[in-house]
């Protein structure tokens, strides 16, 4: 029988990706249908009618709103939903009521419209008890957030931005949260950009609650319901204007440790443009935040519009234990040493390298001659190459309270790149912390771990630009990940020891990072990816690729450990939307 969907992707995409989709259908029509999919899937994904089919095959919101009454008729709960049009200017007349139509056009229909700004009242509608008025002072520059939560009805309220509009099962998406965490005190959503004819397009698929990236972007706010309850008690404290009023009510929000933040993996709010993002007034915002719960960190503005985090170093820095294994392969390890030695500006730290078995001549008149510098020493491994020993090995030597596992096929560019991981690592809740990686070309190769990727994990963002923004700029700005790689990690001493280091006997080779890591997490410490930190590294040059086939039967044995310890062929990242591809490094649409 034919199917509607294969041929549907099809068409979508055969003027984007002519050939792949022509060879997905050879595939199909000669019945291997799976392979079929698997290819045109890959190719209709970065096709610019992606989100139109995934709309179509995947969202079916028509199906939510024909069984949403017989849900609803077994909730507990009926939460009520204020929404507030929250302008700085008079409201828009013809906005208001796209507004008040996507309202009307809810499947859930516990809401209430409270109109704010100045000369509210005077404007035309008709005549439905559900839509307010709330007069606002005539501040242009005076977010009416705060007058619309005073007017507020209902048990949540919902910010709206001028512009925005609502698809049909966004309050029926919130109250069904609601149901499984009715103490939650925010819900956020997915959004995307709608036009006047409701074309949509750019939807930003978001990661589940994640502080730290949170201060370096808002990707909050424009989708979110907040519990009026609490939304009251803050406001007394929110001083800031404009654009960022309902960004400083969330930070002060999560001040408290208990506010409870729950993620719908929904699209709730359609935008009618590009985010908006007033970058001086959120640098402020934070700025004003951290003030207050975290003194000593200092915010910039950051690339592409975003915020940076210093987070303070103590007065006395501690010690740092780089550990770099080597073999051979001298250019790459002088490279490497020199960048370390002449390129960083952090102290003090200490060079390890773990000689495993070098015999060119060359390598080993270079071990000798930077053994004799003061903060390097040379211990030799002599054994089979196992790069969870050898680093385990080199923990026992090391003196410094940090470790900083180090690949010999890294180059520093950036001086700051020691301090700024030390920035997180010293952080009493945070992990391991990774740095950005670079390949030569200045293309991406590490921004961090997915966990679950490809049924393993992989490196999230691999072979974007690094002068371009990529997926919503995720892969420029700080934020807590699964895992980061080993080959620039940094981590607190006794919390590596704390969960049994590098596993040496299953994990030899491969995925041992990934190991540690959520170990790590598992032990209650955050993994954090700080892109600050920027290194050039040349994967694999030392050890060769994994899949040749000198390694692939020890790569499989290592993978199946991985899969089988922490079930990564179902694992869901938290921190990597369902709605995302999974066999994809690149953030793509799942399809």
């Amino acid at each position: 029988m034919p199917n509607p969907n294969f041929y549907s992707a099809f068409i979508r995409t055969l003027p984007w990706r002519p050939r792949k989709a022509l060879g997905a259908l050879f595939w199909h029509l000669t019945g291997r249908k799976v392979r079929a999919r698997n290819r045109l899937r890959m190719a209709a994904s970065q096709s610019p009618l992606a989100y139109a089919q995934w709309i179509d095959t995947v969202e079916r919101s028509d199906e939510t709103i024909a069984a949403a009454a017989s849900v609803m008729a077994a909730w507990a709960s009926r939460p009520r939903f204020s929404v507030i049009a929250d302008t700085v200017a008079p409201p828009d007349e013809t906005w208001v009521r796209r507004l008040i139509t996507a309202l009307n056009h809810q499947c859930y229909d516990h809401w209430e419209l409270i109109v704010c700004g100045p000369g509210a009242p005077s404007m035309p509608l008709d005549d439905d008890p559900r839509v307010r008025f709330a007069n606002c002072p005539a501040d242009g520059e005076t977010s009416s957030l705060p007058c619309g939560i005073a007017a507020a009805s209902g048990d949540f309220v919902l910010p709206i931005i001028p512009g925005a509009s609502l698809p049909p099962t966004a309050l029926y998406r919130y109250a069904e949260a609601l149901q499984d965490d009715p103490d939650a005190d925010l819900l956020f959503g997915d959004e995307d950009q709608a036009d006047n004819r409701n074309r949509r397009s750019h939807p930003w698929f978001k990661p589940r609650w994640n502080e730290e990236m949170f201060l370096s972007q808002d990707y909050v706010s424009h989708a979110c319901a907040i519990r009026t309850e609490s939304a009251r008690m803050i406001l007394p404290l929110i001083t800031e204007r404009g654009t960022a009023a309902a960004y400083a009510l969330i930070l002060r929000l999560i001040a408290d440790p208990s506010a409870r933040i729950v993620h719908i993996p929904h699209v709730q709010c359609h935008l009618a443009g590009p985010t908006p993002n007033n970058i001086a007034a959120h640098t402020r915002t934070v700025a004003a935040h951290l003030a207050a719960t975290a003194p000593g960190a200092t915010v910039t503005s950051a690339p592409f519009d975003t915020v940076h985090v210093s987070w303070p170093l103590p007065s006395d820095p501690p010690l740092v234990s780089i550990i770099i294994p080597t073999r051979d392969k001298m250019k790459l390890l002088r490279a490497c040493v020199a960048s370390v030695l002449e390129h960083t500006n952090y102290a003090p730290f200490e060079v390890i390298i773990i000689d495993n078995g070098s015999i060119e001549p060359n390598a080993l008149r270079y071990l000798e001659e930077i053994s004799h510098y003061d903060n390097v020493k040379v211990l030799p491994y002599d054994y089979p190459y196992n790069y969870s020993a050898i680093n385990n090995f080199a923990v026992q030597h090391a003196k410094g309270d940090y470790l900083c596992l180090l690949n010999n096929d890294t180059e520093v560019i950036d001086a700051c790149w020691l301090a700024e991981l030390m920035r997180q690592a010293v952080r009493p809740h945070v992990g391991a912390v990774g740095a950005k990686l670079l390949y030569a070309d200045g293309s991406i190769q590490h921004a961090g771990v997915v966990v679950g990727m490809g049924g393993a994990a992989g490196h999230a963002h691999r072979f974007l630009r690094n002068d371009k923004p990529g997926y919503f700029r995720q892969a420029h700005i700080a934020q807590y990940v699964s895992a980061v790689t080993a080959a620039c990690l940094v981590v607190e001493k006794a919390k590596f020891l704390a969960v049994g280091g590098l596993d040496e006997e299953a994990l030899q080779i491969a995925f041992n990072d990934v190991d540690l890591c959520l170990k790590l997490e598992r032990a209650g410490w955050r993994n954090v990816y700080a892109p600050r930190a920027v290194m050039i590294h040349h994967e694999s040059k030392s050890r060769g690729k994994d899949f040749s086939p000198k390694h692939i039967d020890r790569y499989l044995r290592e993978l199946a450990v991985l899969q089988t310890r922490w079930e990564t062929k179902t694992y869901r990242d938290p921190l990597h939307h369902p709605e995302l591809d999974p066999a994809s490094e690149t953030f793509v649409i799942r399809l």
